[in-house]
């Protein structure tokens, strides 16, 4: 099972070539998909996204918030800052539902290291070719 991140569902709704892209669509046909929940918040706040693709994205099965996710969070987000590293909000709240439930995550956006190299979340990184 795994996760994927943002920067991946885009890239694979846009039709874009990537190994991350690749990926993503055989664990669709495999049926190894989670659905991180800050992720499908940030899908479904573009107002562009077809009613049927929001439906699909929906019925993917969540990642469960467990007791103390937000304090968790928080901190994980503060262990980076503190190290000069990006950090960004969103980032920080998929990756921690990533780590809680030990799901990998597919991604293709770099700054989501900072968070592997400081609370151990495990990437599947396909970096398109840009």
């Amino acid at each position: 099972m795994i996760a994927v991140d943002t920067s991946t569902w885009i890239a694979f709704f846009q039709g874009e070539a990537g190994e991350d892209v690749e990926l993503l669509d055989q664990a669709l046909l495999d049926r190894q998909v989670l659905m991180a929940p800050p992720v499908l918040t940030e899908l479904l706040s573009d107002s562009t996204v077809p009613a049927h693709v929001s439906k699909t994205l929906s019925e993917l099965p969540l990642l469960d918030l467990i007791p103390g996710y937000w304090k968790r969070a928080g901190e994980l987000r503060a262990n980076v800052l503190a190290q000069s590293r990006k950090a960004r909000l969103g980032d920080a709240l998929i990756a921690q539902s990533c780590v809680d439930a030990g799901v990998r995550l597919l991604t293709r956006d770099r700054e989501f290291r900072a968070f592997a190299e400081t609370a151990g979340l495990t990437l599947v990184i396909g970096f398109a070719a840009r």
